[in-house]
C-alpha cells in the first residue's frame, strides 16, 4: 500500500496540488483518459508519471485534507467528488491538525506564513511529525527557520509551486534533499505530488526567494503584458474577446516553444522579425518603453520583498 498524505490548511493551492495528484491517481486507473504525456519534456530533475502498481510505495493511497471552517469542508468535498472514484476518499476534517499528522507520512504544510511557528513548534506536534517528510509551500519561511520548530528526526524540505497549478500547468521549485536512507523515495514521492500539477525542478533554496518572484508572482507580471497586448489590440479595432484570446493564445503558443523546442527566446523573436517590417517597428517601441529593464527591475524587487515574507516583524 501507499503512503497517507495530509494537507494542513487546505486552500487554494492546497486544493490545487491535492485534486492534482488525485486527478493523476484516477488516469493512472482509466484506459479512457491516459497519463499526462506533455510531461516528457521536464526538464533535467524532473520525470513523467508513470503506471504504477496499487502498492506503489511513492503513490499515496491515503488523502486527508484539514480546514478550519465547516463551510471550507463542505467545499472542499465537493470539490475532491467531483474529481471521480478515489476524490469520494479524501478525507476532510475541521479543526484536526493534530490527529491528521498523527495518521500521515508525508505533510504539505500551506498554512499561512505567519501561523506556521504556532502550528509546528508545539510539543505534540513535534513528536506527531516525527521521522516523517514535511513539505513547506510557505514563502519566506526558512528550512532552518522550520527546523528549529520540529523534531531533527523530521526531513524538512520547501516547494513552491504557482497559481496555475490549478489547472495543471504549474511550475514547483523543490528544495536539494538531504542526503538519508529514504532520499530516493522521498525524492519520488515529491515528484509525484508536484508533476501532477505541471512542471517540477529542484533547486538549493538559496534561490527561492528569486522563483518566489520569477514564477510565484510572474503570472501577475505575464498578465499584464497579456492584457496590454490585448489593449492595443482593440485601440486597433479588435472586439474585446477576440483581442484578448489572440493575445493569450500567442503568449502560450511562444511560451511552449521556448519549452517544447528548446528554442531561445531571442531566436524565436529573431524569426518574426524581416527588415523593415511591422515586427521591428513594434519591438523599438517596447526597447523606447525599457520593457525589458522594467520587467527585470519587478523580479529583483519582488525577489527582496520575498526575503521578507515570514520574517519577524522589525520594531
Amino acid at each position: 500500500m501507499g503512503y497517507t498524505l495530509c494537507v494542513l490548511g487546505c486552500g487554494t493551492m492546497g486544493i490545487a496540488i491535492l485534486s492534482g495528484v488525485v486527478d493523476s491517481l484516477e488516469a493512472r486507473n482509466t484506459t479512457i483518459r491516459p497519463p499526462h504525456s506533455k510531461w516528457e519534456v521536464h526538464t533535467p530533475g524532473t520525470m513523467t508519471p508513470a503506471e504504477s502498481s496499487e502498492d506503489d510505495a511513492s503513490l499515496p493511497s491515503r488523502f486527508i485534507a484539514c480546514v478550519t471552517r465547516t463551510e471550507s469542508a463542505k467545499k472542499l468535498k465537493n470539490v475532491f467528488s467531483a474529481l471521480g472514484p478515489i476524490g469520494t476518499k479524501v478525507e476532510v476534517v475541521t479543526g484536526q491538525n493534530l490527529e491528521s499528522v498523527r495518521q500521515s507520512d508525508v505533510v504539505i504544510l500551506c498554512c499561512k506564513p505567519q501561523q506556521a511557528q504556532s502550528i509546528l513548534s508545539g510539543h505534540e506536534m513535534q513528536e506527531a511529525l516525527a521521522g516523517k517528510l514535511l513539505i513547506s509551500i510557505l514563502a519566506g519561511v526558512t528550512i532552518p527557520q522550520m527546523s528549529a520548530w520540529v523534531l531533527p528526526s523530521t526531513t524538512v524540505i520547501r516547494a513552491m509551486p504557482n497559481t496555475p497549478c490549478k489547472i495543471r500547468e504549474g511550475m514547483t521549485v523543490v528544495s536539494a534533499l538531504p542526503e538519508s536512507s529514504d532520499v530516493d523515495l522521498q525524492r519520488s514521492v515529491i515528484l509525484n505530488i508536484f508533476s501532477s500539477i505541471g512542471r517540477c525542478r529542484f533547486l538549493d533554496e538559496k534561490h527561492f526567494d528569486a522563483c518566489t518572484a520569477l514564477s510565484g508572482s510572474g503570472p501577475a507580471f505575464a498578465c499584464i503584458f497579456l492584457e496590454a497586448m490585448a489593449d492595443g489590440g482593440v485601440m486597433m479595432g479588435l472586439p474585446r474577446a477576440e483581442a484578448l484570446e489572440l493575445a493569450a493564445q500567442t503568449l502560450q503558443g511562444a511560451a511552449r516553444m521556448t519549452l517544447q523546442a528548446g528554442a531561445h527566446p531571442a531566436q524565436i523573436k529573431d524569426t518574426v522579425t524581416t527588415p523593415g517590417g511591422c515586427t521591428i517597428a513594434g519591438l523599438l517601441a517596447l526597447e523606447d518603453g525599457r520593457v525589458r529593464s522594467t520587467i527585470a527591475r519587478a523580479i529583483q524587487i519582488a525577489t527582496e520583498r520575498a526575503s521578507e515574507l515570514g520574517q519577524p516583524a522589525k520594531h
